[in-house]
């Protein structure tokens, strides 16, 4: 049973002859008339009765143009379903990201997405980055964006941003005003530190162990967010991602200052697997992180 028979043979019902019906269509009457007489073949029974003027129909051809009825009605919600996916009034993206990216790049991409696709449903998972690319190769997430590049050759990446590591504390710490500090004066100051175990926390423990200076972390905290307030509060200080204080920095709620002999710059990276064919409403997201990489290395 094909689409186009059900279409003609409703077209017939509804002209009231196959030669009206062949002119709406843009069929030759034969070629209506043949579709037709291949539906009753096909369902084993007449659906029209032709010994009238105007075909009518049998009891078996009212059932039939009901169900053929909704039958291309679905086709056509169908049709404009893609139809609606293609021009982004509607889909879903589905993004992985660990806490920092999800809190502090993220927010700004998705709006500048938001306001070219309103109506795309854009979905945030966070996990820790060591558990991103599993997500992605088990199709839980479309992509993800990870503090490092993952080595699998099912997946491929490309660099989104570069950030560094900084020291914070209170702008009103004695420390603050220094224009940069060693790491024997860090040994005698307590930190908060982040409780994930990540590649800038190793590095800043090798650097401490170097320079044979305890590194006295007082406190361990789930978030940065927590991490921020505790150092606002002069609990103790800490190194975090430049990107998560940018606004605190630049209202001097929190304060930075380079520490001699230790520097850690990570690379942000978005991965997808290889070779996967995106929704339009996700390879629309890509292309707005291709721009911002873009952006951030040709600096």
């Amino acid at each position: 049973m094909e689409l186009s028979q059900l279409e003609f043979f409703r077209t017939v019902v509804e002209e009231g002859s196959f030669s009206k019906a062949a002119e709406r269509v843009y069929r030759t009457q034969p070629a209506v008339s043949i579709a037709v007489r291949r539906l009753e073949e096909e369902i084993g029974a007449p659906l029209l009765e032709r010994s009238q003027k105007a075909p009518a129909l049998t009891e078996v051809g009212e059932l039939i143009y009901d169900f053929a009825g909704r039958i291309l009605s679905l086709r056509d919600q169908a049709l404009q379903g893609v139809a609606e996916l293609k021009s982004l009034k509607r889909g879903r993206v589905r993004i992985g990201a660990n806490e920092s990216t999800s809190h502090y790049l993220l927010p700004q991409i998705i709006l500048d997405y938001r306001k070219c696709y309103p109506d795309v449903r854009v979905e945030i998972f966070g996990h820790s980055s060591d558990q991103l690319p599993r997500k992605v190769l088990d199709g839980n997430v479309d992509f993800a964006l990870m503090a490092f590049e993952p080595v699998d050759s099912d997946l491929e990446s490309f660099p989104v941003l570069k950030d560094e590591l900084v020291l914070i504390m209170s702008p009103e710490h004695r420390l603050a005003k220094c224009r940069s500090v060693t790491i024997e004066q860090l040994g005698r100051e307590s930190f908060v530190a982040h409780n994930v175990r990540t590649g800038s926390r190793q590095r800043v423990i090798e650097t401490f162990a170097q320079h044979h200076t305890p590194l006295n972390i007082t406190l361990e905290l789930a978030t940065i967010e927590t991490i921020k307030r505790f150092v606002q509060l002069k609990i103790g200080l800490g190194f975090v991602p430049r990107m998560c204080v940018a606004e605190e920095l630049e209202r001097r709620s929190l304060a930075t200052v380079p520490v001699q002999d230790l520097s850690y710059e990570r690379t942000l990276w978005v991965t997808h697997r290889r070779g996967m064919t995106f929704s339009h409403a996700a390879a629309a997201f890509l292309k707005l992180l291709h721009e911002q990489a873009q952006n951030q290395f040709r600096k």
